[in-house]
């Protein structure tokens, strides 16, 4: 399967399964061994350019097939911060599907070192320190390209003061690949 394959069936499990939920038609049904291989991945939902919903995995645990039906519903459905989509909102909202590569470490020292070593538009960054825990996707830099606001924010949405720093705080980044449904025609 090729990427624009793959995107082109994810963007379609993920519409498919919010369409299915809201009554609006039946789950479609795509087969193919590619969509059997674990990834993590994130659903993104936009309504007139602005976030809808965002919910994702950050790890590859369960085949991405299953990952984008999974965080599709989350996103319309679940996300703490809207309210669940509605059936008449689904045609003006727009699907992203973003496949997320293995995290890996980023060992550094200071603030200041992991700021110059920050990919801005390239990396997704989780944020990780005791019970705290949030991330960005790379899509978030085209809001916040400066690193130093970049990290700012995202210490906030893991509940911890903006200056936080700490020798144990854990940082790791990725790369995604992303389709949305404004690519394809559904």
């Amino acid at each position: 399967m090729t990427a624009p394959e793959l995107g082109h069936a994810l963007l379609t499990i993920a519409r498919s399964a919010i369409a299915e939920r809201l009554g609006l038609g039946p789950l479609d049904q795509i087969k193919h061994a590619a969509l059997q291989q674990h990834f993590a991945t994130f659903v993104t939902l936009r309504k007139t350019g602005q976030l809808r919903g965002c919910i994702g995995s950050l790890q590859a645990v369960r085949p991405v097939a299953v990952d984008v039906r999974e965080n599709a519903l989350a996103a319309a459905f679940h996300d703490p911060r809207f309210v669940p989509l509605a059936a008449g909102e689904f045609e003006s909202t727009s699907v992203e599907v973003s496949l997320l590569s293995a995290a890996e470490r980023v060992h550094v020292a200071s603030e200041e070192e992991l700021l110059t070593r920050l990919r801005p538009g390239v990396d997704g960054v989780i944020l990780e320190y005791g019970r705290h825990r949030a991330t960005f996707l790379p899509q978030v830099w085209e809001a916040l390209s400066d690193p130093r606001e970049f990290l700012a924010a995202l210490k906030q949405k893991a509940g911890l003061p903006e200056a936080f720093w700490h020798a144990q705080l854990s940082v790791s980044r990725y790369v995604v690949t992303k389709w949305a449904d404004l690519d394809f025609a559904f």
